[in-house]
């Protein structure tokens, strides 16, 4: 980080680093504005890369992208295998590549290649000097007056810094401005009674949010063992009973999400105990053998499995008195029972052979950035969420919840995305919550807060409910909501107006146009919706 003191003025502030900041600096700086992005870890990219998550995509990523630079994101971390890696001859001459063969995306790939394809795109901004980036630098304090932030306190590795902006961008994980600049917001499950949602608990509950997992990286294919030293706490979390099944936390048994009926699964597929599983392994995959020549690799998978969500505290208290202690201290515990479960799986997993452990499965830090082989940060699935000029219900998205009636245009739509609403067990207790819903656009009023002035939301803490949160929390929307977010920030200092004044309709209209020439996507192909929810289950 380079630290200097004509950064203390800028004309937009982006906290945090992942994709929706980085999508929202490119977007701004493409416009010709100066820029500083900060984030808490060594690596920006977030959940792609610091949270090492390989992203989770819509089944027609490929043909019908959200955006044209989410699309030039993922061909320049395929040009990095392709130029540096000893690919096989048929992988090489593959349009689609896919480093690791993983099932979770038609792109599953190491943390640590997208970090270098980001700063690809960030280049040119940096090389301007339009664009600053601040690593391992956290947000301490935020001045505002008169609903406006006027300016945010940062504490970096070379001390505190003061830094005001014209426009403030929260892309943080937990809505850290949001809360600091005390913003309207909603920490937890609203009450059914407020938005009418079929699978909205009956009483508002601020515990009930997903669980966090710490993820890391797990080699196959060496003879040796490598087991782990017995963590000191490990009984404590093998002896853990998982709150959405009838087993211990660490089991092969699980449930399935949508059905919540029981299953069974297994390290690889195959036999486990008279039983035919399916396997955890190939899911988020991204080192794949036959992918490459033969010997150049062995395989490694990301393991962000049911097994190491940690539900036992939110990610987010409810006061933001001890908010961060309390956070940090949710985290380590994530961590530990990540770190018991690779001792679990080493030791005492039941194996397809008949007997116990997988003793010769090893940690790989060099692609986690780490000195562990565990990721820099938790994955966060959700956030505080702003309480904005609109709001997304599963009444909008939800294909039950609708009738299976295709959803009505969005007027002021700036973007696109589709996931299942998939909510991981939360510390409320409550089970998985899985259900269909249709491809969705991006209302901009779910974007703009109903009262601070120049704050924007650019990560999975826009205006939607905890229920289609869980839809609206993957790595192509995040971009697509940075990418819409730095040009409505544009908007407003072009104009010298406040956030809210982008939900007039001609502001929309211009929004819309100027995304439209970057490429972005505002509204699903009639082809995919009308025939939805068939075409889920066509190949593309």
């Amino acid at each position: 980080m380079t630290a200097r003191a004509s950064a203390d003025q800028v004309d937009v502030l982006i906290v945090g680093g992942g994709l929706g900041g980085v999508a929202a600096a490119m977007a701004l700086c493409d416009h010709g504005h100066r820029v500083l992005m900060v984030d808490e870890y060594p690596w920006i990219g977030g959940q792609l890369t610091a949270q090492a998550v390989p992203p989770d995509e819509h089944k027609w990523i490929e043909t019908t992208s959200p955006t044209r630079s989410y699309q030039r994101l993922r061909e320049r971390i395929r040009e990095h295998y392709r130029r540096n890696y000893p690919l096989t001859a048929v992988a090489r001459d593959d349009s689609l590549l896919n480093p690791g063969r993983g099932t979770v995306s038609r792109l599953c790939h190491e943390p640590r290649v997208a970090v270098g394809a980001i700063y690809e795109l960030l280049a040119p901004f940096l090389a301007a000097g339009n664009l600053e980036v601040w690593t391992q630098t956290r947000v301490v304090e935020v001045e505002t007056a008169n609903d406006t932030i006027n300016a945010v306190r940062l504490a970096t590795p070379l001390g505190e810094r003061h830094v005001q902006a014209r426009i403030c961008v929260d892309a943080t994980e937990r809505g850290d401005i949001i809360a600091l600049a005390g913003a309207e917001h909603v920490v937890g499950a609203e009450a059914q009674v407020d938005t009418g949602e079929p699978h909205a608990p009956a009483v508002a509950d601020p515990f009930d949010q997903q669980s966090m997992t710490w993820c890391f990286a797990l080699e196959w294919g060496s003879d040796d063992h490598h087991v782990i030293d017995r963590p000191h706490d490990y009984e404590r979390w093998r002896s853990l009973d998982a709150p959405y099944t009838d087993a211990l936390q660490f089991s092969w048994s699980g449930v399935d999400p949508t059905t919540l009926q029981h299953r069974l699964m297994g390290l690889f597929e195959g036999d486990l105990d008279g039983y035919r599983v399916p396997d955890m392994w190939h899911y988020r995959r991204v080192l794949a053998r036959s992918t490459f020549e033969i010997g150049a690799v062995r395989e490694v998978s990301m393991v962000n499995w049911h097994q190491t969500d940690y539900w036992l505290r939110p990610t987010v208290t409810p006061d933001l008195h001890d908010d961060r202690a309390q956070f940090e201290r949710a985290a380590e515990e994530a961590k530990q029972l990540s770190r018991s479960f690779l001792y679990w799986l080493q030791t005492e997993a039941p194996n397809q052979g008949g007997g116990v452990g997988y003793p010769t499965l090893r940690l790989r830090p060099d692609i986690t950035g780490t000195s562990d082989g565990f990721a820099m940060a938790p994955y966060i699935r959700e956030s505080r969420r702003i309480v904005g000029l609109g709001r997304v219900s599963e009444l909008d998205i939800g294909v039950d919840a609708r009738g299976h009636r295709r959803p009505e245009a969005v007027p002021d739509t700036v973007g696109i995305g589709h996931y299942r609403i998939d909510l991981h067990p939360s510390a409320s207790g409550r089970n998985f919550v899985d259900v269909d819903c249709f491809p969705f656009q991006i209302p901009a009023r779910a974007m703009l807060p109903v009262r601070m002035r120049n704050l924007l939301p650019a990560n999975k803490n826009i205006g939607t409910t905890h229920i289609t949160n869980g839809a609206f929390r993957l790595h192509p929307v995040e971009w697509s909501i940075g990418e819409a977010v730095g040009v409505m920030a544009a908007a407003c200092l072009r104009n010298a107006t406040p956030v809210q004044a982008l939900a007039h309709p001609q502001a929309v209209e211009t929004i819309q146009g100027e995304l439209a020439n970057r490429g972005t996507s505002l509204s699903w192909p009639d082809w995919i919706v009308d025939d939805y929810p068939r075409s889920r289950t066509l190949f593309v």
